[in-house]
């Protein structure tokens, strides 16, 4: 297919994209505008809630399968936009709107790779998933689709990573924790202050360092984010409670984590969930293989992405930066969506997994 067709056609569906708000739990529009546009282009799709797919037309069993994973949804537009976030507007090479970086460039980007992939039989077959509720790490988003899909076997995930590939991926815990104290008056000596207990544990997660640090992420990170305490002036406060995010390397589960802080803190600990695990392969995956001799740089990246969520090995690269995102007048460099489609047919053409 001719590169420069492709670019072109890319481009344009990511122009119309960035016209219609696809803010987290908002997507369905977008994902109506986007599933008639495959069909008009001759791709069959199949559709759960707000996630499109395709599938190779030779599907098989008996071959391995690579998934190339984005998402159409967006974070709400934060202040300080200049332009408008909601109309695509391309200005000396550079294509400005609200998702154009994270992530709609490597969507249509990848949606053009899979179509030139699935022109000529591949020792894997392919599926092109677009997932919704990336932003918030949503329950109907790509964790929803995944069981109706065949065993995947290697998962692409498109990402603002400057086509770089991202080989491992922090994760993430949110833990609410709650001091408790005795209410009294704050004239008197009674009373037992949950705000004094508090900043015991919160001392804890701020000098506590644990042991396995990563040569790719590094170490784990804790940071108290949210607090809140007291009634008023006058009262001793016998609660108090605050968040902390923890940011996990691959060398400790969130379960893991969990139970080592739960054993050092003196407060109540909730985690809001553990499903959100740091992810890794191994440079002698084929893939990443591949992607060194293509002269790309194997990383770890500290930002979340649906990788957390796939329970098999995995690669995030897209074209963008990350430090881009979620900021105002976001953009992408459209040279850098004309580099992604060939790259991404070369990184996976004739690709043998093992």
């Amino acid at each position: 297919m001719n590169q420069e067709v492709l670019l072109a056609e890319a481009v344009s569906l990511l122009k119309s994209l960035i016209g219609i708000s696809s803010v987290s739990g908002e997507e369905e529009t977008a994902v109506d505008f986007l599933q008639n546009y495959i069909e008009s282009v001759g791709v069959a799709v199949n559709r759960k809630g707000n996630n499109l797919w395709c599938m190779s037309p030779d599907f098989s069993l008996d071959r391995p399968t690579v998934l190339l994973n984005s998402h159409v949804d967006t974070v709400k537009p934060v202040a300080g936009w200049k332009k408008h976030p909601f109309t695509a507007k391309e200005e000396e090479g550079r294509l400005y709107g609200l998702g154009s970086n994270d992530a709609g460039a490597s969507l249509v980007a990848m949606f053009q790779a899979f179509r030139a992939l699935t022109l000529k039989e591949q020792p894997f077959n392919l599926v092109y998933l677009v997932s919704c509720e990336e932003e918030i790490s949503g329950k109907n988003g790509v964790e929803s689709v995944l069981p109706v899909l065949p065993p995947i076997h290697l998962g692409i995930v498109g990402e603002p990573t400057g086509m770089q590939p991202a080989v491992a991926e922090k994760g993430l815990m949110v833990l609410d924790v709650t001091a408790h104290g005795v209410a009294g008056h704050a004239a008197r000596d009674g009373g037992e202050n949950a705000i004094y207990k508090a900043m015991d544990d919160i001392e804890w997660f701020r000098t506590f360092r644990f042991e396995k640090v990563s040569p790719l992420l590094g170490a784990v990170k804790m940071s108290v984010t949210q607090i809140q305490a007291g009634t008023q002036h006058n009262v001793i406060p016998d609660a108090c409670a605050f968040v902390v995010d923890v940011r996990s390397n691959e060398l400790y589960s969130n379960e893991e984590l969990y139970g080592l802080i739960t054993s050092h803190v003196k407060g109540e600990v909730r985690a809001r969930s553990f499903r959100l695990n740091s992810s890794c392969i191994s440079e002698e995956h084929p893939f990443v293989r591949r992607a060194i001799a293509l002269g790309r740089r194997p990383f770890g990246s500290p930002t979340l992405s649906d990788q957390a969520l796939m329970p098999f090995p995995t690669v995030k690269i897209g074209p963008g930066q990350s430090q881009r995102s979620h900021t105002a007048d976001e953009y992408v460099e459209v040279a850098e969506i004309g580099e992604a489609i060939p790259l991404y047919v070369s990184l996976l053409d004739g690709l043998v997994l093992h």
